[in-house]
């Protein structure tokens, strides 16, 4: 029965992976539409406007994002437990990189609450003007917006490297290491924020098709565990 608890353990962890992976996706897409409902790039006004009238909405956003947060980070562990047999290094690299990620994406989320104190009529900011705190609120749901993809040049670094790592692996198709590849090529464009957003479809399809398809993958075939238990086997020897 021992035997059959420990060659299931990997096959139950990716599982879990794959439930926690799709959690960050569904997260992570209202947290996304709550930022697109509420920001207009470049017009100050009107982004105090939407914020002043949905303020449950930026605290939702701000829940998912969190939310988010606390998803990738259980996938990042799963993850390192379940590629340590491919590479410990490599494994625990990448999620050094994905922890980077969600502590500067962490950090950025907070910005996206600063425009409900600027906008929040204190008396200690009466001192400013109406377009001043309208400018303020606006400029730190910027100062948001590129903390969040500082964050996604690591989590293209982390792709890669699982990308990689399930190349190496026997356990795993070797076409999802080369689509996780794929993704984090497409985020690490990032490290030119005026670029990646001119070519953000192009950017998010490989992602979106990478990180889905080991998504997927997870949740219905898992990992084969008999090969996993080999590699670990030979790792450890």
């Amino acid at each position: 029965m021992m035997g059959h608890i420990a060659e299931a353990s990997p096959l139950f962890k990716a599982r879990i992976a794959g439930v926690f992976y799709l959690l960050t996706f569904l997260t992570g897409g209202f947290a996304i539409y709550v930022g697109d409902k509420l920001v207009v790039d470049g017009n100050a006004a009107a982004t105090a406007s939407h914020i002043l009238a949905n303020r449950s909405w930026v605290l939702l956003g701000f829940a998912a994002d969190i939310a988010v947060i606390a998803c990738y980070v259980t996938v990042t562990a799963l993850f390192y437990g379940l590629f340590k047999p491919v590479s410990q290094s490599l494994s625990l690299l990448a999620a050094c990189f994905s922890l980077v990620g969600c502590t500067i994406q962490a950090f950025s989320s907070f910005f996206d609450l600063a425009p409900l104190i600027v906008l929040g009529g204190a008396q200690y900011l009466s001192v400013f003007k109406v377009e001043q705190l309208q400018a303020l609120a606006l400029m730190f749901s910027e100062l948001g917006g590129q903390a969040y993809k500082v964050g996604l040049v690591f989590f293209g670094l982390y792709c890669l490297l699982i990308g990689y790592l399930i190349f190496r692996s026997t356990f795993l198709p070797r076409i999802l290491g080369v689509l996780m590849a794929f993704a984090g090529l497409g985020w690490l464009t990032f490290l030119q924020p005026l670029l990646a957003s001119h070519l953000w479809p192009y950017i998010a399809l490989p992602g979106f098709i990478g990180e889905g398809s080991l998504t997927l993958w997870l949740l219905v075939m898992g990992v084969n565990g008999q090969r996993w238990k080999e590699q670990a086997e030979l790792a450890g020897a």
